[in-house]
């Protein structure tokens, strides 16, 4: 089995930042892609970006996440980063992080692995 744990979630202001971390471990390996998505009250879960684990770390967005959000890795620490800026009461959810086998996966249907989540609150 893959295991994947969130941290960093909390509240913040409008206009403020958070990083959240994925610590990943078993099962996954580097040929994985680890991707965030979230997940707001009475909402589908959404992609947020993804990022391979494995050679120059390709990294993918969300159209409406691009310039606010980066995703990042640190392979020593088999940890996967997400740093939001620029946060507004619209990204309010539940964030969480996942592994996919498919290169670069944009679809929630195939990831495999997930984390329990982590709640980020923005206020107005």
């Amino acid at each position: 089995q893959g295991q994947l744990v969130e941290s960093g979630g909390g509240l913040v202001q409008a206009g403020g930042s958070l990083r959240l971390s994925c610590a990943v471990s078993g099962r996954i390996d580097s040929s994985y892609t680890i991707g965030w998505f979230r997940q707001a009250p009475g909402k589908e879960r959404e992609f947020v970006a993804a990022i391979t684990w494995s050679g120059g770390g390709g990294t993918y967005y969300a159209n409406s996440m691009k310039g606010r959000f980066t995703i990042s890795r640190d392979n020593a620490k088999n940890t996967v980063f997400l740093q939001m800026n620029t946060l507004s009461p619209a990204d309010t959810a539940v964030y969480y992080c996942a592994a996919s086998r498919y290169y670069g996966s944009t679809y929630s249907s195939q990831y495999t692995y997930w984390g329990q989540g982590t709640q980020v609150t923005v206020s107005s």
